[in-house]
């Protein structure tokens, strides 16, 4: 199984991750015809093999060029410096939290948000795949941002969602990993080290506050080294949280193609450098084949109540589920002193904990909480219509790996039949089924 294992001793940037990625055989000029249909102007990309700590590998850089100028072309030429903006690994550019701009062919500039990169992302002629990969790597940031400065990840207008740079980086990830053929991603286990970051509110300890909250959403062990910069960026964090399918040393790897990505500065203890090793992986040694399901990580709140009435104790799952939150419910458990009770259960975004924490506190006749974090796995899920004697049914289908593993009839469409048709809802649930099964 073809799989690709980041070796991130010296951590992980955006920047890092493309050079690794063209020394791994990703065509820059193919990788730029793809950022193309971006049809974002400002910018012009940079690829150039040097020397890091006496490794050979590939510097990326994306330069930010004057208001109102033209996209410049991948052409190799690595002289003009003026009027740029090269990544640097400490990417302090990623952590100014000021509000990023774009700019128009007129010289024109606006702000950008996640909403208006997602609607970007979409309406570019980019494949389904790196569309959808991208818009989920963008929502990792704006989460993290969004909860660290108290907003919707919608509103986030801050560089790592809005810069040109950034928007370059995650996409351009998504179009290289799609042209090494989609491999597994493994990765080694998170190294970050330590200091300050300079942002426009002041200096902020390393790991920064973006980065912990994608690290930890997903439930990744963070360890930190005694090099005195940061090694992982929000961006680089998003990849590893969104395709890296384990944190662990190489397992049954074998080496094919081995690509170094480097950094700007000359680490203390380290090499500043990304190694990306493409290779195979023996199932047979306990490597899994790579499944396409769907991956979150939400919050899970629960109490034990044994006074509560019953009828706020459905009131309160119902206004919990109007408010937002993912799912409630409650299951009858035996508490101190042989009472009956009930276990309330309540599964939410994690941004959200805290206000369903709170609701559950000022509702019911709890006392306290527990909450922990659950990563979810799930169908890639779409709407299907099937033809039925009685008429079109909606239907809900959920595929693994390409494979529809589960299908049934939605409950309000059939519903609607029952009524129009006066036939009993079985009937239309059985119609539905026997559609589905042809």
């Amino acid at each position: 199984m073809s799989t690709l294992y980041l070796d991130i001793f010296s951590g992980i940037s955006g920047d890092m991750f493309l050079g690794a990625m063209i020394d791994l055989g990703v065509d820059a000029t193919e990788l730029e015809a793809e950022l193309a249909k971006l049809n974002l102007d400002g910018y012009k990309l940079h690829v150039s093999r040097k020397t890091k700590a006496n490794i050979d590998g590939v510097k990326f850089d994306v330069h930010l060029l004057p208001t109102g100028d033209e996209v410049g072309k991948c052409d190799g030429d690595a002289h003009s410096h003026e009027h740029s903006h090269s990544h640097e690994h400490s990417h302090s550019h990623e952590h100014s939290h000021s509000h990023s701009h774009s700019h128009d062919g007129d010289g024109h500039s606006h702000e950008r948000n996640f909403a208006d990169i997602k609607k970007i992302i979409h309406d570019s002629p980019l494949s389904d795949w790196v569309k959808e990969k991208s818009v989920a790597v963008f929502r990792r940031v704006a989460e993290a941002e969004g909860k660290v400065h108290g907003m919707s990840p919608d509103e986030v207008h801050f560089h790592e969602v809005g810069a040109v740079d950034s928007i370059i980086d995650i996409i351009g990830a998504c179009i290289a990993l799609e042209r090494l053929g989609k491999p597994r991603v493994l990765a080694a286990p998170v190294v970050e080290g330590t200091g300050w970051v300079n942002c426009a509110h002041g200096r902020f300890p390393v790991p920064t506050a973006a980065t912990l909250e994608i690290l930890g959403a997903r439930g990744v062990t963070v360890n930190q080294c005694d090099e005195p910069h940061e090694l992982v960026t929000p961006t680089g964090a998003a990849i590893l949280a969104e395709f890296a399918d384990s944190f662990e040393l190489m397992k049954g790897v074998t080496p094919e193609r081995i690509g170094y990505g480097l950094g700007t500065r000359d680490m203390h203890t380290r090499p500043n450098v990304l190694r990306a090793v493409l290779g195979q992986t023996d199932t047979a040694s306990g490597q899994a084949a790579p499944l396409d399901w769907e991956r979150d990580t939400v919050t899970v709140i629960e109490t034990n109540l044994d006074d509560i009435n019953a009828e706020h104790l459905g009131h309160f799952v119902e206004t919990a589920l109007v408010a937002g939150a993912l799912d409630v419910f409650h299951t009858p458990i035996q508490m101190k002193k042989n009472r009956p009770g009930v276990l309330l259960t309540l599964l939410c975004d994690v941004g959200d904990a805290d206000r369903f924490s709170e609701m559950i506190l000022r509702e019911t006749s709890a006392l306290g909480v527990r909450r922990h974090t659950a990563e979810r796995r799930k169908l890639q899920r779409e709407q299907q219509t099937v033809d039925t004697p009685l008429g079109r049914v909606q239907v809900k289908v959920g595929r693994l790996s390409g494979e529809i593993v589960q299908a049934s009839p939605e409950y309000e469409s059939c519903r609607e039949i029952s009524a129009n048709k006066n036939v009993p809802l079985k009937d239309v649930y059985v119609a539905a089924q026997k559609a589905l099964e042809k």
